[in-house]
Parts: structure tokens; sequence; C-alpha cells
């Protein structure tokens, strides 16, 4: 099967385990019957990338520069394509855009076509840090897809932000955060969440780390697909 030589490039750590959890699911989702057969990936996992929750809500740190570098580093490696492993970058991504002719690809457009074909007529909830959720993206893209959305209310939003930030960012042991996290996923269903866009990159390895059975669009998983189409390969089990 003649395949294009197409590669990816990452701008990772936004966190590093989300950033991982990126790269693996490209190379697991990847048709490939060898080594040989996978894409290349550039990975510049750059954990000092200043918060960019901080930055959106409290004039922290610009993640601007650091991102900028990291562009700039794929781009001299010879990506044919740019990802971004993290759900609130995709604020800046208008700018990156702008800095370079390698085009990125958007996770969040990408969930919500992906939440529109597999639970049509279905509400979904965005389970996201409060930097994604402020700027409104998730809800723009999801009614362009005509999408109904719920997002946390003011109590479950901080819950969630403790699972994100004091959980598995800090690498705290996933049983100390199950609780925090099912109560929200509970509230929300009792809402009329017909399922859950696990908004923020540190959500997927969560669910998995706990066994958490929901029905779920993993904005990560949609884009590692959408990599692998992108350079020309086949995502295992489609046709």
């Amino acid at each position: 099967m003649e395949r294009s030589k197409k590669s990816v490039g990452i701008l990772g750590g936004m966190g590093a385990l989300a950033t991982v959890d990126l790269f693996e699911k490209i190379v697991l989702l990847t048709d490939a019957a060898s080594d040989a057969e996978h894409i290349r990936v550039y990975i510049d996992n750059n954990t000092a990338v200043p918060d960019r929750t901080a930055a959106i809500l409290h004039g922290g740190a610009d993640p601007m520069p650091a991102m900028t570098d990291s562009l700039r580093k794929l781009e001299a490696c010879g990506a044919d394509c740019l990802i971004i492993g993290c759900n609130t970058a995709h604020y800046y991504l208008p700018q990156l855009q702008a800095l370079t002719e390698v085009p990125f690809l958007n996770m969040l457009d990408i969930s919500a076509k992906a939440c529109r074909e597999r639970f049509p007529g279905g509400t979904a909830a965005v389970l996201a840090t409060t930097g994604t959720l402020s700027t409104g993206l998730y809800q723009a893209v999801l009614a362009a897809a005509e999408v109904p959305c719920l997002v946390p209310d003011e109590a479950e939003q901080a819950a969630l932000m403790r699972v994100i930030y004091d959980g598995v960012k800090a690498g705290a042991a996933p049983e100390t955060y199950r609780q925090e996290l099912e109560d929200v996923l509970t509230a929300l269903t009792a809402r009329g969440a017909d399922c859950f866009i696990l908004g923020c990159t540190e959500l997927p390895p969560a669910f998995r780390l706990l066994g958490l059975d929901a029905p779920v669009i993993d904005p990560t998983e949609e884009l590692a697909k959408a990599a692998i189409r992108f350079c020309g390969y086949h995502v295992k089990g489609e046709p």
C-alpha cells in the first residue's frame, strides 16, 4: 500500500502526560504492520510554556513566546502539519497559524464534528479548564456544529479544576480524585448531558486510569485520528 511520507509536529509539554497520551494514540491508532509503517512524529515537550488558564484569566505570563519557540523548532524539523496537545492553548491558535505556512489541525473543530456524528441530537457536557470555558471556544464550535451543550456550574467547575491540577497534573493517585470527578459526571447527567467532551487533555488519562465508563468524545483521540489521515495513513478500523 503506497502512502505519502507526511510528518506531524506536536507542540507538547502542556502538560507532559497529555503529550505522551497524544503521541501514544497516534501510534496505537495507526494501521501499521511494522515500525517502518508508522508516521514520522516530531515532539517538542516544552514544559516551560506558561499556564494558559492563568494567562487568559489572570494576566499571567504570556505563553506565546514559548509556543512560538516550539513552532520554529518543529518547522526546522520539517513537520508537514502541527498539532497542539492542549485544549486551552487553542485560544492562541490564530496567532500561531499567522506565524507559519505549516497548517495546524484544530482539535476543537474536529471534536465538535465527531460529537455531532457519534451522538446525533444529543447534548454534550464540556469538561474543560476554566480558561478554556471562559474563552467560549468549545461553545462556539459546538453551536456551529449544531450540538447543544452544557458546562459545569461554579462548584462543579471548581471540583473539576482540582481534579485537573491537584490530581492529574500533580501526579496524584487516581483514587484521590475519583469521587469528585464522578460527582461532576452525575450532576451533569442529571441536568441532561448525553455525552461528555473531555476538553482538557489531562482528562482522557484520568478516565482511563479510573476505568470510568461514560459516553465521551476524547479530543486527543480525535486529533490523533485527524493527524493520521492528514499524513496519508489509515486509522485502524476505518475503511
